[in-house]
């Protein structure tokens, strides 16, 4: 018996934690009732709750990153940012530009970092950022009672995106600049607003992670950074 309130409360509790963690500055979510819903169980419902958010989280971290690199944008004749937000965050997720010669994922991210890659670094590292976390939701782009997550695809997810936080800040261009500015210094006081978002980021991940484990009973394995900080896989 005790077990089973202690069983009730933690979901309860995570419930709650998961549903305050989604519904950030960026906006209230509205809440439209339809039969399908009907058709999900709470955590699904929380889970698209999750997919909103992340995704605003995405895009206005993309809109960041050209403000702040414009040559990126130019590197496409015609483009401008929102056509750019617009090719990358579809759902199903689209096959990537040719200069990516068909990486997602990680994999996108690394080609985006590498110093002497010559297209748009900022599509490459957000479109490998979206396919990284589109592959943690099983590539769905809706989730009902049969769709089972799994939490260490969350997990990993989280620790690739302080990998790559970690990234931006060490990686430089074969012309000796960084790849891409996020945070900078004005007056001796950063601008960590590039910061806050990865944060928000990795909390929705890492919730989701914790919410999944939960629901299965399943251990996650822990990762340890080795040197060199690794990708971490992320996959069905």
């Amino acid at each position: 018996m005790k077990n089973f309130k202690r069983h009730t409360v933690l979901k309860s509790f995570t419930f709650i934690v998961l549903v305050c963690t989604s519904f950030l500055p960026a906006g209230c979510i509205s809440s439209n009732f339809s039969v399908e819903t009907l058709a999900k169980s709470d955590i699904d419902m929380v889970s698209d709750i999750h997919i909103d958010q992340t995704l605003l989280l995405l895009k206005t971290l993309t809109r960041k990153l050209y403000k702040m690199n414009p040559g990126e944008l130019a590197k496409t004749p015609g483009a401008t940012i929102e056509s750019r937000i617009s090719g990358i965050f579809k759902c199903p997720a689209p096959p990537p530009e040719p200069a990516l010669s068909g990486k997602k994922s990680t994999n996108a991210m690394l080609a985006g970092l590498e110093a002497d890659y010559e297209e748009d670094r900022v599509y490459a590292i957000m479109y490998g950022l979206f396919t990284m976390l589109h592959m943690a939701y099983n590539n769905k782009c809706d989730l009902f009672m049969l769709d089972f997550l799994t939490a260490q695809n969350f997990y990993n997810s989280a620790r690739n995106i302080e990998i790559l936080v970690w990234r931006l800040k060490t990686r430089y261009t074969s012309a000796g600049r960084l790849c891409l500015i996020t945070n900078t210094w004005e007056s001796d006081i950063s601008n960590l607003s590039f910061e806050r978002i990865f944060g928000k980021l990795i909390a929705l991940s890492d919730t989701m992670a914790l919410i999944m484990a939960e629901r299965g009973d399943r251990f996650v394995k822990q990762a340890v950074h080795m040197a060199g900080m690794s990708f971490l896989p992320v996959g069905i």
